[in-house]
């Protein structure tokens, strides 16, 4: 190619990129505010970001307590733990299970919505199992409820330990996935930031709802070494999180590490880890500095989750990351 039309190409990317250009699919489109300066795609971002509003990060953060919650229940029922702690955590579950839909009915826009999503079932679609498994769930830890309360109104026997136990296996299995598929959700998708921390992002949701559910039994009043240690290895596993994320400085990554955003997710995983870890270590031994250990962890979870989602919608508009990973040759799907 001559230097000519080099040098005229160059114009037209670069009237395009302006609007100026009538007959180029660009005419009259001006870069988003949020990628000027940057190295835009024709002044447009490459993808189209997630529409996603508040009910989908509290989405994310409800479901992952309501999962683990149901996980910790069964275990404690095993190991024959206090009945109260056991009906507080089956609670919590419950309660999660008919809050869940509600928010994701909201972002919807309308009930036939959701409904429309359980008329298919494509188990390589994580939207798809997603909808599945939180019914699936829902059904599980209603049984674990009733297990739970009906010998407080006189009723018991063999039909309330099968339901104990079928509830329990259920909503173990079925919660561990609500409370983790979330972040496969993310994951799979080609939102850069997103798919490039595809592999962590399920332990840090995970931990998350982990350390979550045991401050929420801390703080009503479940002082005990079980609540305290299960807090305390959510709290390091979240420390080492977010010294793996603070190391990974790239372009993918550079939502989480500029700006407001960026201040919003050191916060978020400072209360999560290493606040929430010190308080543990230093104040472990008296009420107040495990409550404080709890509320702490808890905010960092609940800032992280609408940290990671607004995150993709800046993700999403910056070529950049997307076009490194191409070059590397990450598949992105």
């Amino acid at each position: 190619m001559s230097k000519i039309s080099e040098q005229r190409l160059e114009e037209i990317k670069q009237l395009a990129s302006e609007g100026k250009l009538a007959s180029h699919p660009t005419a009259g489109i001006t870069a988003h505010p949020q990628i000027q300066g940057r190295d835009p795609y024709y002044g447009l971002p490459a993808l189209k970001p997630p529409v996603w509003t508040w009910e989908v990060p509290l989405y994310f953060f409800i479901g992952g307590i309501s999962g683990v919650s149901a996980c910790i229940a069964f275990a404690a029922q095993i190991f024959g733990a206090d009945p109260a702690l056991i009906r507080l955590l089956v609670w919590v579950g419950f309660v999660g299970a008919l809050v869940c839909p509600a928010l994701l009915i909201a972002d919807l826009g309308r009930p036939a919505r959701f409904l429309n999503m359980m008329r298919v079932f494509k188990w390589r679609s994580a939207m798809s199992m997603g909808a599945w498994i939180l019914v699936a769930f829902s059904g599980a830890i209603a049984t674990a409820l009733a297990a739970v309360e009906l010998p407080r109104w006189g009723f018991d026997g063999g039909l309330v330990t099968a339901l104990r136990w079928l509830g329990g296996i259920g909503s173990t299995v079925t919660g561990l996935l609500l409370a983790s598929y979330t972040a496969v959700l993310i994951g799979a998708t080609a939102i850069p930031v997103w798919f490039k921390n595809r592999v962590v992002l399920p332990i840090h949701f995970l931990c998350s709802g982990l350390g979550s559910a045991a401050g929420i039994c801390e703080l009503a009043g479940f002082l005990i070494p079980a609540t305290h240690l299960l807090g305390f290895f959510a709290s390091g596993v979240e420390t080492l999180l977010e010294a793996w994320f603070l190391l990974r400085r790239t372009k993918v990554n550079a939502p989480m590490h500029h700006g407001g955003l960026g201040v919003a997710f050191l916060i978020s995983g400072m209360l999560e880890g290493p606040a929430s870890l010190l308080l543990r270590i230093f104040l472990g031994a008296t009420p107040a500095g495990r409550w404080a250990a709890a509320l702490s962890f808890m905010t960092g979870a609940l800032i992280s989750r609408f940290c990671w989602i607004r995150a993709g919608k800046v993700s999403a508009l910056d070529s950049r990351g997307q076009f490194e990973m191409q070059r590397r040759g990450e598949a992105v799907p």
